[in-house]
């Protein structure tokens, strides 16, 4: 009955009949051959690309497709007549719609049409509702002119529209951008700096309201609602749609209350979770992944992209639009560059080919050998694909993760790697300092590569993250508390301004009772003799001792007995020094000799000063303090 309905009354209704076999509706009416060799040919391109659908389910698709344009031959399946079936309600929503997508995408490998439209996601944009005015038309012509990034564009008009609506509410006189004064800007400016999430927005069917409903908006958000009618102003002034009656970038910036609080911080992973992500992606298998629907990608995909995000450090924008073909080697026979003979050994150098990036365009790294064998693990075994338009450049790209003919969405890093990492390396998925994301990676690996033993400088470090200016670079290159705390040790702050001296202490001297009756019981070592004063720390001639009563020197029969003496107690003083000794010691001769200059009228611990002593300065010039420092390097 349907094939008599089919036929005779051109009934193509089927959504109406339930579920039937549209393949032996098919086969009876064109014929079982014509059938089979369409169904064929699609099956065969879509297998090629790893399509992993049942082939029950695509062949009842084609068939679908056939009856819908009542003919068997493919060739009568022009772009014309796919979205001529596309638009029936038959094919609109469900499986079918996805069917024909991917069968399209066949036709047009075959040559019978040209590629199919990107799908959309969504109904398209709201209507803006609550501007008063031609505020919202200005807004959708700016849209239309506007040559940022279709994204981008999204979010400025959504912000925008945010703003038609604050208008209506607190200034209903401004209904266009003509309109705008410096009082218009103070007014949105302090708006955002009191603005709560939610306020002002547009709230659709479906729409669900989140947890921070009502909370003060983040620095970042309200540098990102000043930003907004920045840009839209200025283009209008450029393009000479509006009056200039005022600077936008000084009328609307952001105050300096909120910069105080923002400012670039990339969130570096602590070490020991990042070692145990590392082993998680060394160690990943395929069935570490959650299936639906019984489908996955390819281990070997799924590894390549893993160790992508681990040893790259590139964007997940990046990682999803690398090129078959991205990995080179230097071979055995390679001469290095200069003089030398040498050359480099087999393998020596992984080299990664980064497309056009966010900031850039395309350059080359080096990486880890390991990513790279993975890399080419993967490419050994991919299904050819067919070519792909890349939206940054708008050119067709054979990209390396493709699998069914679509490229792996950038948001599958976030989405299903980094969780399945997680989960086997049994860590959290968020730290103290968020979510661990795709981003954080980079990150990490560029403090650790700064931090590193044998660290990449700055300009070093720039050219391999593939940054436009050091500036950026900075932000990424941040010191780990470890390098922090090395370098403060190394600097010796607390030994620069207290030096270790040897002191001995007579034993038999304090037993015996003679120390109480001023005999000497303590000696600071001075290098060239012993100083028994007591208050020796608070000596102004302890650097450049001026051989007082209390000075015994070493090579006298008194400094050699004591040296012999037994039951002496060795003690280590610490002695804090200051400004003057401090630059004898660190800057030497020239140093110490204005010491003596201005020690020569100084009285000694005994009473008499040097110059009333005699003892000529140069005699004095011997290491009085046995300076405890670290070797240089230690």
């Amino acid at each position: 009955m349907i094939a008599y309905a089919y036929l005779v009354g051109g009934f193509t209704a089927f959504e109406l009949l339930g579920r039937f076999q549209r393949p032996t509706l098919a086969r009876r009416v064109f014929g079982e051959a014509a059938v089979e060799d369409a169904i064929g040919k699609v099956l065969t391109v879509l297998g090629d690309w790893g399509y992993q659908r049942g082939p029950d389910c695509l062949t009842s698709a084609v068939c679908q497709i056939l009856l819908l344009n009542r003919s068997p031959r493919l060739e009568d399946l022009s772009s014309l007549a796919l979205a001529a079936i596309r638009a029936t309600p038959a094919m609109q929503g469900g499986q079918w719609a996805s069917d024909l997508h991917g069968i399209h995408r066949a036709l047009a490998a075959l040559g019978h049409a040209e590629p199919p439209p990107r799908p959309r996601h969504g109904p398209g944009p709201t209507a803006i509702e609550g501007a008063r005015g031609s505020w919202a038309e200005w807004v959708e012509r700016w849209q239309a002119t506007s040559t940022l990034t279709p994204g981008v564009r999204a979010s400025y008009r959504s912000v925008l529209a945010k703003i038609g609506r604050w208008l209506a509410a607190e200034h209903p006189e401004v209904t266009a951008p003509e309109h705008w004064t410096r009082q218009t800007c103070a007014s949105w400016v302090a708006a955002v700096d009191r603005m709560t999430v939610g306020d002002f927005s547009q709230w659709t069917a479906g729409m669900r309201s989140q947890g921070r409903i009502g909370k003060p908006l983040t620095p970042e958000s309200k540098s990102g609602y000043l930003k907004v009618p920045r840009a839209f102003f200025r283009d209008l002034h450029e393009w000479e749609w509006i009056p200039r009656r005022f600077n936008p970038a000084h009328a609307l910036r952001t105050p300096r209350s909120v910069r105080a609080l923002m400012g670039p911080d990339p969130r570096v992973i602590a070490n020991d979770i990042w070692a145990k992500l590392l082993w998680a992606g060394l160690n990943v298998e395929s069935g570490d992944l959650p299936t639906a629907d019984g489908r996955t990608y390819p281990a070997e995909l799924i590894r390549a992209i893993t160790l992508t995000w681990l040893f790259a450090g590139q964007r997940s924008d990046e990682i999803a639009r690398l090129r078959v073909g991205c990995i080179r080697w230097q071979h055995d026979g390679l001469p290095i560059p200069g003089d030398s003979s040498e050359v480099l050994a087999r393998d020596a150098i992984c080299l990664l080919d980064v497309p056009t990036h966010k900031t850039g365009t395309a350059f080359t790294k080096p990486v880890d050998p390991l990513l790279g064998h993975a890399i080419e693990a993967w490419q050994a075994v991919r299904p050819d694909q067919p070519a792909i338009l890349d939206p940054k450049t708008n050119e067709r790209a054979n990209f390396l993760f493709t699998f069914r003919a679509r490229r792996v969405s950038k948001d599958y890093i976030n989405g299903t790697i980094i969780p399945m990492l997680c989960r086997k390396a049994g860590v959290p998925t968020a730290d103290v300092r968020g979510n661990i994301t795709s981003h954080r990676a980079r990150s990490t690996i560029a403090s650790q590569l700064y931090n590193a033993k044998e660290p990449m400088t700055l300009f070093e470090l720039q050219e391999w993250l593939g940054h436009r200016t050091p500036e950026a670079t900075a932000h990424y290159a941040k010191i780990t508390p470890n390098t922090l705390a090395r370098a403060y040790n190394d600097a010796g702050y607390f030994a620069r301004n207290v030096r270790t001296v040897e002191v001995l202490v007579d034993r038999d001297a304090v037993a015996s009772g003679a120390a109480a009756n001023g005999e000497p019981w303590q000696y600071y070592d001075l290098g060239h003799g012993w100083c028994t004063y007591t208050f020796f720390e608070q000596c102004q001639h302890r650097m450049a001792c001026a051989r007082c009563d209390f000075y015994t020197p070493k090579a006298s029969s008194k400094g050699q007995l004591l040296e012999a003496k037994e039951n002496l107690q060795k003690m280590l003083a610490a002695i804090p020094l200051t400004d003057d000794e401090r630059a004898a010691v660190d800057d030497g001769q020239a140093a110490l000799d204005q010491l003596l200059d201005r020690l020569t009228d100084v009285p000694t611990p005994a009473g008499p000063t040097p110059r009333q002593i005699g003892i000529p300065a140069q005699a004095t010039l011997l290491p009085v303090i046995e300076i405890n420092r670290k070797p240089a390097g230690q």
